[in-house]
């Protein structure tokens, strides 16, 4: 009886030893974009690498699309700040219903170039975010790309402002819709996942997006003519975790996440930037009309949109928009 027991208590260790190896911890992870954008390889790429700094502890499974939100991309920073949802890659600007301070990094013409908005980004500034997220139950663990937002349309060319005067624009937050505004033209929040089709039947004449991450990825070029290389605002992208879920790892977990994160984040820039490098030209093969403004006709925008500007930089607060400026004026240019 007791040999009997011995091989019965041998073999469920054994089984259970397993399973123990078998079995991780599944964390979700909800971003706002399709499956074929920089957002959702940069979030694979944490999943993987999480999984292999951890051993197989935590299995991130992605879900493109808002899919856990309801398709409401601006809803998912709230869920996860709740423990609602584990991870998300959302953008600044789709933080702000939560965090208007997010706003920042949108403000129109703030940037003149990568080495700017890695000043910021990956410098100081962005901690001051980092600390009022963590107070709404987010820890950022990265920052990654969106991108620089170039303006798309099937009407005209976009070359002055005045070319911007009653075209019904879709747009991502409330801080676009004074930009549009302020140029005349008709702003529509949309939520992503309803702007294709829209574009499509002619609901909204035109869009603004990043080359790289949306509109080579998501194909926008099937549905518009134009496009405008303006530089009108950056929109970066963050990887971030429930507080609910961060208070419960070990030290050793966090050090963990938080370079998996960084490391998929710098992929994911890679792979944006590289995208919009090569962007222009893969858009022209397929057919669209690529205007690229002169100096002065950019002036001619930025004077357009320095109503908004100030209108957000209020909302914002003078200590942060203070600091991303300064960060700003020590970087280069380009």
């Amino acid at each position: 009886m007791k040999m009997i027991a011995k091989a019965a208590l041998a073999t469920m260790l054994a089984t259970t030893m397993l399973s123990g190896a078998a079995v991780a911890e599944t964390l979700r992870l909800s971003h706002n974009t399709g499956d074929s954008t920089t957002w959702h390889q940069g979030a694979e790429k944490f999943g993987e690498l999480l999984a292999e700094k951890t051993d197989g502890t935590y299995d991130v499974r992605v879900f493109p699309n808002a899919q856990l939100s309801g398709g409401d991309q601006m809803k998912q920073a709230e869920m996860v700040g709740r423990g609602a949802l584990d991870l998300v890659v959302t953008s600044a600007i789709n933080v702000t219903p939560l965090v208007p301070e997010m706003a920042v990094f949108s403000l129109p013409y703030l940037y003149g170039g990568y080495a700017q908005v890695d000043a910021t980004t990956q410098g100081e500034p962005a901690k001051l975010l980092e600390d009022i997220l963590r107070e709404k139950g987010i820890e950022v663990l990265a920052w990654g790309e969106n991108g620089f937002r170039e303006v798309t349309n099937n009407v005209r060319p976009i070359k002055s402002p005045e070319d911007m005067k009653g075209l019904n624009m879709r747009v991502a937050g409330p801080m676009y819709i004074d930009v549009m505004n302020a140029l005349g033209a008709n702003p529509q929040q949309m939520q992503w996942g309803e702007t294709m089709t829209a574009l499509q039947q002619g609901v909204v004449d035109g869009q603004e997006n990043p080359i790289g991450a949306v509109i080579i990825p998501q194909q926008v070029f099937e549905v518009q003519k134009y496009l405008t290389t303006w530089h009108y605002s950056y929109d970066p992208i963050f990887l971030g975790v429930s507080t609910k879920v961060w208070d419960g790892l070990e030290a050793e977990e966090r050090e963990q996440m938080r370079a998996a994160a960084t490391e998929a984040m710098e992929y994911q820039r890679e792979i944006t930037r590289k995208g919009t490098a090569e962007g222009v030209a893969f858009l022209q093969e397929k057919g669209m009309e690529v205007y690229e403004p002169s100096e002065e006709e950019l002036a001619a925008f930025r004077k357009a949109t320095k109503p908004a500007f100030d209108t957000w930089a209020e909302k914002v607060g003078t200590e942060i928009v203070s600091s991303f400026q300064d960060a700003i004026a020590a970087a280069p240019a380009n």
